[in-house]
């Protein structure tokens, strides 16, 4: 019913390294009028998510659709590896070599096609909207001055730039288990929620004291007022997305290490894996945040710091 209302339009980019990334585009809202005049929006979801995330509630909950609806013309990132998103120009899921990427490779190569192609197909600069990984996408793209000449604002919901104080019982155990390290360890180069491999692993975390995953959404992402089982059930018929097991491992590092100097100076040019510097994004540059103190992801101590570090630039 919610999709027949609204028209999307649906494209694919190409980023540099070869990952076919798809885009919905909703031009006008429930009321139409003019799409020249509409100020584009980019809507970036979190990790282990796709851009339905933004879609699942009624237009008068959807972000997207409520954007839609005001007059912005809404555009709906996938990032590879999610279900809208797994081409390539010559590598399929099933090759080890597909999932061989962290969010570096979000940051250098999916951000960057898909701002640009938004931007040339409605002529203007453009919002962004990013949840999650999403805003550590933005973050660490700011801190090295990409993206910002095509940009009006930013607003990132949760932020994850500073991850230590994550109190999420089911996160913090699969970190302090090597969860996702195990995986690589088996050669499991794709990280899928679903997958036999990770619902094992995640059945034994799930055993350890104070962990509760009969309700895994709250075990994971903490208390929220505003979910009930309806609309648990709803998200979790179309989430959670795979990534790859390498980004799963880099969620927790400043950038991935190699573990290996001779791979890191390949990569990086040095050594060790080098920080992304939040000081080093422009303090002119409009940003709003927004999180919450029950959030157990998106910690406000973590938050807090994030604030300290734009409040105080480098430069």
């Amino acid at each position: 019913m919610i999709y027949s209302v609204y028209n999307f339009i649906g494209f694919q980019v190409t980023t540099e390294d070869g990952y076919i990334l798809s885009l919905q585009r909703i031009p006008v809202g429930r009321s139409g009028g003019t799409r020249g005049k509409r100020p584009p929006v980019l809507l970036q979801h979190g990790l282990l998510m796709d851009g339905i995330t933004w879609l699942l509630l009624p237009p008068d909950q959807s972000l997207a659709f409520l954007l839609a609806d005001n007059g912005f013309d809404v555009w709906i990132a996938n990032t590879r590896g999610t279900r809208y998103s797994r081409g390539h120009v010559s590598l399929s899921p099933d090759d080890p070599a597909y999932w061989d990427w962290t969010w570096d490779e979000l940051v250098a190569y999916d951000l960057p096609a898909t701002f640009q192609y938004v931007h040339d197909q409605a002529g203007q600069n453009l919002h962004y909207v990013g949840h999650s990984l999403g805003t550590l996408m933005a973050l660490a793209a700011f801190s090295k001055s990409q993206l910002v000449s095509s940009l009006r604002s930013a607003a990132l919901l949760c932020p994850i730039a500073y991850v230590g104080q994550m109190s999420s019982p089911l996160a913090r155990n699969a970190a302090n288990n090597f969860l996702a390290e195990a995986l690589h360890w088996l050669g499991l180069n794709e990280f899928d929620p679903r997958g036999e491999a990770v619902v094992k692993l995640l059945k034994i975390i799930c055993n350890k004291p104070g962990i509760d995953c009969t309700d895994l959404l709250t075990s994971f992402t903490g208390q929220n007022c505003c979910l009930n089982s309806s609309i648990v059930d709803v998200f979790l018929s179309h989430e959670p997305q795979s990534t790859a097991t390498k980004n799963m491992i880099h969620i927790s590092q400043k950038m991935y290490d190699y573990d290996d100097e001779e791979k890191n100076r390949e990569h990086y040019g040095e050594t060790s894996p080098p920080a992304y510097n939040m000081r080093s994004i422009p303090n002119d540059l409009p940003l709003f945040l927004s999180y919450g103190g029950a959030d157990a992801l998106s910690d406000m101590n973590d938050v807090q710091l994030l604030l300290d570090s734009l409040e105080d630039p480098c430069c």
